[in-house]
Parts: structure tokens; sequence; C-alpha cells
């Protein structure tokens, strides 16, 4: 008998409709880096960071989403 745990498939990653996600969690989903995510975050062509502090940032998962679905038209939500 193996005393070696049993490995099961990789799972795909998953981005959840709601809450928060670094930059990690959200990349696997993206066809750009992160560097020209930022720019276009910036130009607000896609969703915008939040700061939690000067070295976190993340980013709401329903504007992720939409951008995902629609990186042509997206727009930030009017505030």
């Amino acid at each position: 008998m193996s005393n070696l745990a049993e490995t099961s498939p990789a799972q795909p990653p998953i981005l959840p409709a709601t809450g928060l996600s670094k930059w990690p969690q959200i990349q696997p989903f993206l066809p750009i880096g992160r560097e020209t995510w930022r720019k276009l975050g910036l130009a607000g062509k896609a969703p915008r960071p939040i700061k939690l502090s000067e070295t976190c940032a993340v980013y709401r998962n329903e504007q992720v989403l939409r951008w995902i679905a629609d990186p042509l038209n997206y727009a930030e939500d009017a505030a």
C-alpha cells in the first residue's frame, strides 16, 4: 500500500459572479497581461482596481465578468 495521497485532476479556475479578486485570481481569464490591464483600467476601458493598501488591489468580479463578456464596449458604471 502506498502512503501517497490520491491526486485528483486539476480543477479549472473559477471566477465567482460576486465578490472581490486579486490579479492572480482574474489573470487566467484575461487574454492580456497585467500592465495592459492596468493601462486599460486607467483609461476607463477595463475595471479599475480597489486599493486596499499601497501594495494590495482587488477587482470587483461583476465588473471583470462584464469586461470579459464584451471588452470592446465595456464602460464603467456611472457612480
